[in-house]
């Protein structure tokens, strides 16, 4: 699991032209990026950390048992979502952001059915519908923006990403905590790099509104 999410994560990036150093990327960002562009990355790095949050925590408090803390932390990740989907609205349209939510939806729903998988065809099963689902999104994302949001590319992306949400629930049932907080650290910079990819796209397709 950790070759392929590499695997996928380094094929992405490259792809995209962003480096891997990616905390720092701010930071060194040259002066030309205007605060706008800046802002909307901020934004949405801020969005995408708070979606593998809130799943963290669905995570956590399910495998204690704990259905009061599960439900509370499922209904912050639902709101999470319909906030990253509402990002794209001033630039799509309220269908689009209709549309993507559905589909975050679908990804929080299969990472779910991992987590509560009884056996390994129960995980086989939730994994092949995030790898649907992460298809369906990139192909939705390209659809919009197809010259500067390849599809492989976003696959790519996104598959990493799954890759993350399983290798921590593993590592969380077998209470591997040194290595899920190594694959945290990976998640957060992943979603990084999800984040600036999208913000970047947005400030090409529309430079008007930056």
């Amino acid at each position: 699991m950790r070759h392929f999410i590499a695997t996928s994560i380094t094929a992405a990036t490259l792809a995209l032209g962003i480096g891997s150093a990616l905390p720092a990327a701010a930071a060194d960002a040259p002066a030309t990026v205007s605060v706008t562009v800046q802002q909307t990355q901020d934004a949405l790095r801020d969005l995408w950390v708070g979606h593998i949050f809130w799943v963290r925590n669905v995570v956590t408090a399910t495998l204690a048992g704990n259905t009061a803390e599960a439900k509370a932390a499922e209904d912050a990740a639902v709101a999470n979502a319909r906030s990253i989907a509402d990002a794209v609205v001033p630039f799509y349209g309220k269908d689009a952001g209709d549309a993507l939510f559905k589909l975050l939806a679908g990804h929080y729903t299969a990472i779910k059915e991992y987590l509560v998988a009884k056996n390994p065809a129960g995980e086989k099963a939730a994994f092949d519908k995030l790898v649907a689902n992460a298809n369906q999104i990139a192909k939705f994302l390209h659809g919009a923006n197809p010259k500067n949001w390849p599809e492989d590319v976003l696959v790519s992306l996104l598959m990493g990403h799954g890759g993350h949400h399983v290798q921590q629930i593993k590592q969380l049932r077998a209470k591997d905590y040194k290595g899920e907080a190594e694959t945290w650290e990976a998640m957060k910079n992943h979603m990084y790099t999800i984040a600036d990819a999208l913000a970047g796209g947005l400030a090409a397709q529309f430079p008007d509104k930056f």
